[in-house]
């Protein structure tokens, strides 16, 4: 009986956590998340208690976007129609600490810096490369703007 009590606290001691912590992605999960059809994306990030926020349509992409319970993290995924290796998973947070871990996790992974730059709004970006995957790592312009991390195909 007390095996059953200490697994059924432990089980939901995991809910628990998931539910207040886990709305960040590791970056594997983000990488896998890049690897499925906009259906099961869709139905993966419902799963994780993310909300639809907006789709974005044009002749080159598609762009659906969820946000997190309590609007904390945005997450998006983009299919482009004419090349499928520009499809990328967007994540977006505003906690620097969170920033320096994943980069700490970038790092980790074995990626390489390859290149530094500015996208068309002015934010500065950093390019990590490991073998043909590709992550970008957006810096906001302001206090007020968001970390974004990119996960490429």
């Amino acid at each position: 009986m007390k095996t059953s009590v200490n697994l059924l606290l432990f089980l939901l001691f995991i809910l628990f956590q998931s539910h207040v912590s886990g709305q960040a992605f590791k970056l594997e999960e983000l990488a896998a998340f890049n690897t499925l059809d906009m259906a099961t994306f869709k139905t993966e990030i419902k799963k994780q208690k993310y909300t639809f926020y907006d789709k974005t349509e044009s002749p080159a992409f598609i762009l659906y976007e969820y946000d997190s319970p309590g609007y904390t993290y945005k997450i998006g995924k983009f299919e482009y129609t004419e090349n499928i290796s520009q499809d990328n998973i967007e994540f977006q947070f505003k906690d620097k600490k969170e920033y320096d871990a994943y980069l700490k996790a970038i790092h980790a992974a074995g990626y390489k810096q390859t290149g530094k730059g500015k996208i068309l709004t002015g934010e500065s970006y950093t390019d990590y490369l490991k073998d043909k995957a590709q992550i970008r790592m957006v810096q906001p312009k302001t206090a007020r703007d968001n970390y974004t991390i990119l996960v490429f195909k």
